[in-house]
């Protein structure tokens, strides 16, 4: 059965899928508009008038009448579009980005605009090409090498405590934030707005600085945190004796790195007198294998480097107040690569290094 209007002819399947399509609000409404279309003609509505209703021009209706009539609903859906033919050569693209990998003279890297200037393109369309490789100029990161002879030997063993951890023994990344600043900002923060950012004075007032010593548990992501005013040897065996108490009688596993506090022989001393506690020193310049170090990115960003203090407790509070909200829903986190693939990436950003590519 058919439905005739102006020798306009719509199909009772059709119709009953254009009528979805108008009810159903999912779907983009440029085919609502179209399903609109077709069935106001089948019902006999002129173009001129259905194009003041629908606000439309008269040249879409008579467009999606026209596509129905040839096509049937297929007419109706989105054509995907070819898009401009390319104009930029495989060839051109390569010295885009073979230029980009090299130093212009009298600067040390690309903008878009020189670059374009010096390959005879539009900023546009260097922009494009450094999307489509991954190139960034402007950006610059930083690295170190470990020169610890025994840096494969304590790889392996930080990495063995993270993936594999001894039966019963508790696993703790430790270590310090040191000189924390207590920063008062001179003028009241002005607060997010639509299209604004949270803007700061950048300069202020030093109210003082306290050290956050912080242990990591790696099994459960929860932290055991203390402020001292200092960092030496005498506060870190007194958050050791805090540890202490808090597991007692548990077979303990630090983690921690090269810095001198840590190897005082005060802190020897004390480590000969609780035989339960066994301490694991990361390679030198590789404090990044620190788990610890994750979790006080995660404290400096949401709680501490927006923040404005009046005093030190003020500051030694809103850690507190962070602790403590973390360790109620802690997570841990997932070591994920083993010894081999990170001694593999080194090998190979140290080629790229000595190499220069």
């Amino acid at each position: 059965m058919s439905y005739v209007a102006s020798k306009f002819v719509v199909k009772k399947s059709d119709r009953t899928a254009l009528e979805q399509w108008i009810r159903t609000p999912s779907l983009p409404q440029a085919w609502g508009l179209r399903a609109r279309i077709v069935l106001a003609s089948a019902g006999g509505e002129g173009v001129r008038s259905l194009a003041r209703r629908l606000q439309a021009s008269p040249t879409t209706i008579c467009l999606w009448k026209s596509r129905y009539e040839a096509e049937g609903l297929a007419g109706l859906q989105t054509r995907s579009r070819a898009g401009r033919p390319k104009q930029i050569s495989e060839a051109m693209e390569r010295t885009v980005v073979r230029k980009t990998m090299r130093k212009p003279r009298n600067s040390t890297h690309w903008s878009v605009r020189r670059l374009a200037k010096e390959v005879g393109l539009s900023p546009a369309t260097v922009h494009r090409i450094w999307n489509k490789y991954g190139l960034q100029p402007h950006r610059v990161t930083t690295f170190k090498f470990s020169t610890d002879p025994d840096f494969d030997a304590k790889l392996a063993d930080i990495i063995g405590l993270y993936m594999d951890p001894p039966e019963r023994a508790l696993v703790l990344s430790v270590d310090e934030k040191s000189q924390i600043q207590a920063l008062n900002r001179t003028q009241p923060m002005l607060p997010m707005r639509p299209g604004l950012p949270a803007r700061m004075t950048h300069d202020y007032k030093r109210n003082g600085t306290t050290s956050l010593f912080a242990a990591l548990e790696v099994a459960s992501g929860k932290v055991h945190g203390r402020c001292y005013p200092r960092h030496t040897h005498e506060e870190f065996i007194v958050f050791l004796d805090s540890i202490a108490k808090r597991f007692p009688r548990r077979e303990i596993h630090l983690i921690c790195d090269n810095y001198g506090t840590h190897k005082h022989p005060r802190v020897k001393e004390w480590l000969d007198q609780h035989p339960r506690f066994t301490i694991h020193f990361t390679p030198t310049s590789a404090s990044w294998l620190n788990l610890v170090e994750r979790w006080f990115a995660l404290i400096t960003d949401r709680a501490i480097r927006r923040g404005s203090f009046d005093t030190v407790k003020q500051l030694e509070r809103a850690i507190k107040r962070f602790l403590a909200e973390w360790n109620e829903d802690a997570r841990p986190f997932r070591w994920v690569k083993s010894a081999r693939e990170i001694k593999r990436k080194i090998a190979r950003v140290a080629e790229i290094s000595e190499t220069g590519h």
